[in-house]
């Protein structure tokens, strides 16, 4: 039950027709993992917190460093040398008491991935490489959890949602990341954010779209974005909206899956550092 302070803090919500006290309560009973507290987690987790997500995963293995102030926002310029998911936490005490943080300060590894994805309902990846963003679409297909996944470069950046667990109203399985890129590209081919550099306001833009598909995937509101691709262009001030098919080939959910497990990470992360 919601008590009358929470009543009070989340009455924008409750008096929308699709939300309501009964919406607002599955929020509260929501268990939700956030891949990196960095500029895309940041906005998710703050949003997600702020409108009463009850249980928040934080999983990241990095400190928060000065460069990462500009766009990063749960983190503070004190929290500089701290870990992110403890800064991370600490920022969603404040802006609301009754939310608890779960953090995971490690790497997501093919060791672990299962275990800590399957405590929660839904994921949320706002990863900034793609081996994890692989690792985490192919552990969140394997434990049947809903996955929103957003990526942000230079002055563009993009959301979809994967059930590819799940089949369409037509019987045909959904599309799996895997859709759009068969395998992670080799490293070095594509350049980090870190090597070509990101629009600081963007990461808010789409980490606030991406906050928003998981609230609608809780609630089980609006029009899904499973099957379909969502990019905004800052330069151009444009959202434009693409059909993401699923990929009968694809290693993961194809026809004839080559994929049974997560041991193709856990070779890949022998190899790389």
């Amino acid at each position: 039950m919601l008590s009358d302070e929470e009543i009070d803090r989340y009455q924008r919500h409750i008096i929308l027709r699709d939300v309501g006290g009964p919406g607002q309560q599955k929020l509260k009973q929501a268990r939700v993992l956030v891949i990196g507290a960095g500029g895309l987690g940041s906005p998710v987790l703050m949003y997600l917190a702020a409108a009463g997500v009850g249980t928040l995963g934080i999983i990241d293995d990095d400190s928060v460093s000065l460069s990462n102030l500009q766009r990063q926002v749960i983190h503070k310029t004190n929290s500089v040398g701290r870990p992110k998911t403890e800064s991370a936490a600490e920022t969603i005490a404040e802006i609301n008491p009754h939310v608890t943080a779960q953090v995971h300060s490690t790497r997501l590894t093919a060791d672990n991935a299962l275990e800590i994805i399957s405590q929660y309902d839904l994921v949320a990846d706002g990863c900034d490489n793609f081996s994890t963003r692989f690792l985490v679409n192919d552990a969140c297909y394997f434990a049947k959890r809903p996955l929103v996944s957003a990526a942000v470069g230079q002055f563009e950046g993009q959301v979809t949602t994967f059930r590819a667990y799940q089949n369409d109203a037509d019987g045909t399985p959904n599309p799996s990341y895997r859709c759009l890129l068969p395998d992670a590209p080799p490293p070095g081919l594509v350049p980090t954010c870190e090597e070509a550099g990101v629009l600081g306001a963007l990461t808010g833009v789409v980490g606030s779209l991406q906050a928003i598909e998981v609230i609608k995937e809780i609630l089980n509101i609006g029009d899904t974005l499973c099957g379909r691709l969502l990019m905004y262009d800052a330069l151009s001030a444009e959202c434009s909206k693409i059909i993401l098919p699923w990929d009968p080939e694809n290693p993961l959910n194809g026809r004839t899956p080559s994929m049974n497990d997560l041991s193709h990470h856990a070779v890949r992360e022998q190899v790389e550092p």
